[in-house]
């Protein structure tokens, strides 16, 4: 009987040397099905911001799109001038308020992870004054833009033309200075679906207002760069309204006298942010400058700007997903959950990538048509088409560095990152671009390589600072960033 007993409770089979095959196989399942359950839980947190906030971009990048589109069939001089006005100065600000504002990421994002939603409004009131104050001041570059080309030695056509742009271009400046704000603070709430539809709503309207202005009206340029300044004052108000009308009850509580308190300390966080992103912004920005200097500078500034506006355009897919990893990092630690920082950091990362070789493969299938939105003229395309897989291949980098750039902001790296970009950028990349593209006679696409080369060496560095970074040990010091600002409340 205790043999026969021994028999029903022991296994019919086990496996040579004494391993028991099913426990091994229940202990690796759940593993991996439990990493497959992380990993989808954090997706559908990301998605909640990437989305819309993919979205978002990429309307508001349509903007621009359309506005190029419209002149770039007016003729090569007024596409060239358009470019030229809206990549160097309008792009140059724009880089510098949107890093300012991206400081409102880190300090929203850690508030909302730590339940105090209270100083979400105030932040954004002191965002507001911060970022008005420093678009006051940047507002002399667009008055003195034919000056600045004409002083650089630009072409005295395009730069009379590019100067008129850019002071039609003065209202986008202001109304940039209080959407970037109102962006940041709704995300970091996840109130994502409003910014997307306000910028969904503004880009059909611009797309009808442009057509009515232009080919009814026949106002030419003036009313392309009106339509456009008209479709982004349609995005602040419809943002403000919501903001300010009563659907954010706990983050608004109307204007305070607490939005002056530690201002310079705010002032410090926004300028270094807003260096951060406007040195990451520009950069590009300056091989559309140094190309007006290359023989046939007109038609070698249309198809880069051609090809700049495409990357432009698919790069606010890894904007949407820089903007979710600030707001999944930044909630995370503010949360005093460093491992779940760095999981949301590795889920991006690879999502990221992933979408960017997609791209990749469909700029280079279709190298000879992606320029037909843009311009008609055939030594145009035929130009862009030659730019094809670099584009292609800054495309695919560009994949992961804004995802990387996204933890900084996350984190309150800004200061260091923009050291990182200054080294990176300006010490690597404009260097050997320019000698690639004057001394060893490559052109375009040797000012192009070079910039690749420091946005390469930018992505290490950053991945790098991220790989050896102790994310309990951030959560920590979120933690107590929190506790102090509770304590001074």
């Amino acid at each position: 009987m205790e043999d026969e007993a021994t028999s029903v409770a022991a296994p019919l089979l086990r496996p040579r040397g004494g391993v028991d095959a099913e426990a091994v196989k229940q202990q690796l399942w759940p593993a991996g099905a439990r990493v497959a359950g992380e990993w989808w839980v954090e997706s559908k947190k990301l998605w909640r911001v990437v989305g819309p906030a993919i979205f978002q971009r990429i309307a508001l990048y349509g903007i621009n799109v359309v506005s190029q589109a419209f002149i770039g069939h007016m003729g090569d001089l007024e596409l060239a001038a358009f470019s030229i006005a809206s990549t160097v100065v309008a792009g140059f600000n724009f880089g510098f308020l949107l890093g300012m504002a991206s400081a409102l990421e880190t300090l929203c994002g850690q508030a909302f992870g730590a339940k105090k939603y209270h100083m979400l409004g105030v932040y954004l009131q002191r965002s507001w004054l911060v970022l008005l104050m420093f678009a006051v001041a940047l507002t002399p570059t667009y008055v003195l833009m034919e000056d600045l080309l004409l002083l650089i030695g630009q072409p005295a056509d395009l730069a009379s033309l590019a100067g008129k742009m850019s002071v039609w271009l003065l209202p986008q400046h202001f109304a940039m200075a209080m959407l970037l704000p109102l962006t940041r603070f709704l995300q970091s709430q996840l109130k994502n679906w409003v910014t997307a539809v306000t910028a969904g709503v503004a880009l059909a309207l611009h797309l009808v207002i442009t057509y009515l202005l232009v080919n009814t009206l026949h106002l030419g340029l003036l009313g392309a760069v009106a339509a456009a300044n008209v479709a982004w004052w349609i995005v602040v108000l419809g943002q403000l309204v919501y903001v300010v009308g009563g659907w954010c009850p706990l983050s608004w509580k109307g204007f305070s006298m607490e939005a002056f308190a530690d201002f310079w300390e705010f002032i410090k966080l926004s300028s270094a942010s807003g260096v951060m992103l406007c040195l990451e912004n520009w950069y590009y920005r300056v091989l559309v400058l140094l190309t007006g200097y290359l023989n046939n500078a007109e038609i070698a500034v249309d198809a880069l700007s051609i090809c700049l506006t495409i990357n432009g355009w698919e790069m606010m897919i890894p904007f949407g997903f820089l903007a979710a990893t600030g707001v999944r990092v930044a909630n995370e630690l503010g949360a005093g959950s460093g491992r779940g920082a760095r999981f949301a950091i590795v889920v991006s990362v690879t999502t990221s990538v992933a979408i960017g070789l997609v791209f990749w493969c469909l700029i280079i299938a279709y190298n000879d048509k992606i320029a037909l939105l843009f311009s008609s003229s055939k030594v145009v395309l035929d130009a862009v088409s030659d730019l094809s897989v670099l584009l292609a291949f800054t495309v695919l980098l560009n994949s992961v560095q804004p995802v990387l750039s996204g933890v900084a902001i996350g984190s309150g790296w800004q200061a260091l990152v923009a050291y990182v970009n200054v080294g990176s950028y300006y010490l690597v990349g404009v260097p050997i671009g320019a000698i690639l593209g004057w001394p060893l006679h490559f052109g375009v696409g040797g000012i192009w390589s070079g910039l690749i080369g420091g946005t390469a060496v930018q992505t290490l560095i950053l991945a790098y600072l991220t790989i050896r970074c102790d994310w309990d040990e951030e959560a920590k010091k979120a933690s107590t960033r929190m506790e102090v600002w509770a304590s001074s409340k």
